[in-house]
């Protein structure tokens, strides 16, 4: 009985702990040049195993496999109110294709790059996947910033709003075709399961996101209308768990078909977005607690390499895409140096990438995460240079 009681309070001073080192985060992310995403990571690496070693290990066990999911639906769902044909067309030609030029630059490049170096294929196609992820926080954060409102910020916001869509997108069809390649299925398989797990979680998204756009408007706003959206958002994540799809596709899938279908869409999207922050609090926490600091240095030149291709790719894929749609040269040549940070959708795919691989965990992880905190650094200290450099030009 007393050891039940030692554990019981063991768990309840983590818990509150936790949450309190988040709320110290998002102060200090306020304040000084690190988001608090990367401060969350870094509390967490502090107080982890590889750290002082006061978090309870069941926590790692237990929880945080059950957290990466919750947190990563929601992070889905509120995505897919921004996959709409309505609103793809309000932002435009320009946005939609420079938006997908990127993300396939730097899927291809890394893919490419790693794969000539020697990497397994599978774990060249995961880190593919994960490489088109942004951060469209820390890039809205920069924007509201600096003030400047150009036909070039219009062009960057836009293009953040939705990349993180194609990105899952490639990110899930990737995952799936490593996963065959790894049972040696061949490429004809690997092709097969990609594009059955992809239209797998599209339907799921959709069969889920049919009801809950019928009952979202004719449920009170408010607490009825915060039980129904979290509860079809984690149902969605058991669901898409049992059937072994992409949950947070499946949930980017039906948070687009409440925003078409709904007559008051915005009700659920909101309510998600106010319960969010605690789940992810948990999440980065946690996930900053999972990393082996002592891997980081065996993966150092993959880590570097990954930096070095990602950072080629978008720039050249949105270069590319921007010339193929004859946009402004502006846009065309800076455009892509303004999308280098990645920071919560990257590591929520390399999560689920180890939790798929456990056997690569111990290199997807570290190059992850220390990518991630390279990015969450200099990527917001890039796009606020760039934006301020093209308001200057404009207004010389």
């Amino acid at each position: 009985m007393q050891i039940e009681i030692t554990q019981m309070s063991s768990t309840l001073l983590s818990v509150g702990g936790i949450f309190l080192l988040g709320f110290a985060a998002d102060l200090a992310g306020r304040y000084t040049p690190l988001p608090r995403v990367t401060l969350l990571l870094l509390c967490g690496l502090l107080f982890g195993p590889a750290g002082l070693d006061l978090l309870p290990h069941r926590f790692m066990n237990e929880w945080f496999p059950l957290l990466t999911h919750i947190a990563l639906c929601m992070v889905g769902f509120l995505l897919g109110e921004k996959i709409t044909l309505s609103a793809i067309r309000e932002r435009g030609r320009s946005v939609l294709w420079i938006s997908v030029g990127q993300a396939m630059g730097a899927s291809l490049l890394v893919g490419t790059v790693l794969f000539f170096w020697g990497v397994a294929p599978a774990f060249a196609l995961i880190m593919a996947g994960i490489a088109p992820a942004s951060a469209p926080a820390a890039i809205f954060d920069v924007v509201k910033e600096t003030g400047k409102k150009s036909h070039f910020t219009k062009i960057l916001l836009g293009i953040v709003a939705i990349d993180d869509a194609w990105g899952l997108l490639i990110f899930s069809f990737l995952l799936a075709a490593a996963s065959a390649i790894s049972g040696q299925g061949g490429a004809v398989n690997a092709i097969l399961t990609g594009s059955v797990e992809v239209t797998g979680s599209i339907l799921l998204g959709l069969l889920i996101g049919l009801p809950m756009a019928f009952l979202t408007g004719r449920i009170r706003p408010g607490e009825p209308t915060q039980a129904e959206a979290l509860g079809l958002v984690i149902t969605c994540a058991g669901i898409a768990v049992m059937l072994d799809l992409s949950s947070i596709l499946a949930a980017m899938a039906m948070g687009s078909t409440v925003a078409t279908l709904a007559s008051h869409h915005d009700h659920p999207f909101n309510e998600i977005n106010e319960i969010e922050w605690p789940f992810m609090i948990l999440f980065f926490l946690l996930a900053g607690a999972s990393l082996h600091i002592e891997k980081m240095a065996a993966v150092g030149m993959i880590g570097l390499l990954y930096i070095i291709a990602r950072i080629t790719g978008l720039c050249s894929g949105a270069r590319l895409s921007g010339h193929l749609v004859n946009t402004d040269a502006v846009v065309k040549r800076w455009i892509g140096c303004c999308l280098f940070p990645q920071a919560g959708v990257a590591l929520g795919m390399a999560l689920l990438a180890a939790e798929r691989f456990p056997e690569l965990k111990d290199v997807i992880l570290p190059v992850i995460i220390g990518s991630t905190v390279f990015f969450e650094i200099i990527g917001p200290v890039i796009t606020r240079h760039v934006i301020n450099k093209i308001s200057h030009t404009e207004k010389t």
